[in-house]
């Protein structure tokens, strides 16, 4: 009788119990019939499936913590260029290939570039802002990236004009030709020096 009241007693349960009322509620009462069962047999039975109830509810989050981390996000950068310039959206496509995620903008970049506060002597065909640094023509992605590690104090970079073999300026068309061609560091006071260079490479003429 007293085995009984206990029985019912761990079965009362309601949702929002922790884990181990939970396991007592659904161990299984002895029945008053079978041989040699105690109470205290049957509190130990309890007591097993409550530890192994305990280590289960732990199985999920461990699951979570092995799980890899997502992966990181591209960087945002922002581009203006005229709708028909072939080599920019060439460029674009470089920089997203890169891990950049760009916003196009197809107005031109004459009005921009002056707003930025970048001379027309070292304009090129687009313009564009990345972790607050001006970006001028068809600059390598890598390039890009080097500045946004060691954050110098300066406008941005450039590559005046648009010379062959830069990214976005190297189609097949061109046979793998690159002209030498220096990536400027534009200080805030119009100021600039060599941020890298790329020398010449002949090519060949497309088949």
């Amino acid at each position: 009788m007293n085995e009984n009241r206990i029985a019912t007693r761990f079965t009362r349960t309601t949702p929002g119990t922790d884990t181990a009322a939970s396991a007592l509620a659904f161990a299984p009462a002895p029945a008053s019939s079978a041989p040699g069962t105690t109470r205290r047999a049957w509190l130990g039975t309890a007591l097993c499936a409550t530890a192994a109830a305990a280590v289960a509810a732990t199985l999920p989050s461990r699951a979570r913590a092995a799980s890899p981390a997502p992966a990181a996000t591209a960087t945002a950068i922002e581009v203006w260029k005229d709708p028909n310039c072939g080599c920019c959206k060439d460029w674009v496509d470089h920089m997203q290939a890169n891990g950049f995620q760009a916003t196009v903008h197809d107005t031109g970049n004459t009005a921009v570039r002056e707003k930025l506060g970048l001379t027309q002597k070292l304009g090129s065909c687009h313009t564009a802002l990345v972790g607050g640094y001006l970006i001028e023509g068809h600059v390598p992605a890598a390039d890009v990236q080097r500045l946004l590690r060691e954050k110098p104090r300066a406008l941005g970079l450039a590559v005046p004009g648009m010379p062959v073999g830069s990214p976005g300026m190297d189609g097949a068309f061109y046979g793998g030709r690159r002209d030498a061609y220096d990536v400027l560091l534009v200080a805030r006071d119009g100021s600039t020096r060599v941020f890298a260079s790329y020398a010449a490479r002949a090519g060949k003429a497309p088949a």
